[in-house]
């Protein structure tokens, strides 16, 4: 049985809709704007510039971009700079150039890379790590985001397992979650470096590449 339908309900419905439809913009819903950057970053800590180190963790950066429009990479190579490790009293050194890049809030991610020496990671990765001291205090600001890693060795098996598994173990202090890629970089990107090239090694730059797409992928992830 239908609602008794008289004049004046008839009237409010019809003149509500009415003017619903002639409400002026500024009563409409607002349009969704454009979705903001997210900001990968990836550290070489190698003390060569320029070299295999660097170039695989940019592979990896490539990658990750590639992903989504909105992510935005930006590579620090360290080599060449002057990172003292941690102390009580930190000297001033090139550290202070860095550290506000990582306190960005907009940094949704990191990769780390590092070569590997003596199947351990470099001094200046681990000199890295310890000034990033102030990133833990008074907030965990890298907490809760991905971190992936890139290790080069003269050999196929020269220690890149090793060293990604310090660079993870160094950055869980800092909350955050670290990662490996698609396979095959299972636990990060292994990379072989013949003669200061890793151009040839087309299965460890396949590593780099899909970790590069798992950091992107995790990173949309945390980001409204």
């Amino acid at each position: 049985m239908k609602p008794h339908v008289t004049r004046r309900n008839f009237l409010a419905t019809a003149g509500g809709a009415a003017l619903a439809a002639t409400a002026p913009a500024a009563f409409a819903a607002p349009a969704a704007g454009p979705a903001a950057p997210i900001k990968l970053l990836g550290v070489a800590c190698s003390p060569r510039p320029g070299m295999t180190t660097a170039k695989a963790v940019q592979a990896a950066l490539d990658a990750a971009r590639a992903v989504d429009g909105r992510i935005q990479t930006e590579l620090i190579d360290l080599g060449g700079l002057k990172i003292a490790p941690w102390s009580p009293k930190p000297p001033e050194d090139d550290m202070k150039d860095i550290l506000p890049k990582l306190q960005d809030p907009a940094v949704a991610g990191l990769i780390l890379g590092s070569p590997s020496y003596f199947r351990a990671m470099s001094a200046l990765c681990k000199a890295f790590i310890e000034r990033c001291a102030p990133l833990r205090e008074p907030d965990m600001v890298l907490a809760g985001k991905p971190v992936g890693a890139v290790a080069v060795g003269a050999f196929r098996n020269g220690g890149q397992e090793l060293v990604i598994e310090q660079i993870h173990t160094a950055m869980l202090c800092f909350g955050m979650i670290p990662v490996g890629g698609h396979p095959p970089a299972f636990q990060g990107a292994t990379l072989l470096s013949v003669k200061d090239s890793i151009a040839q090694d087309d299965l460890g730059l396949k590593t780099a590449a899909q970790l590069g797409k798992r950091i992107g992928e995790l990173a949309l992830t945390k980001t409204p």
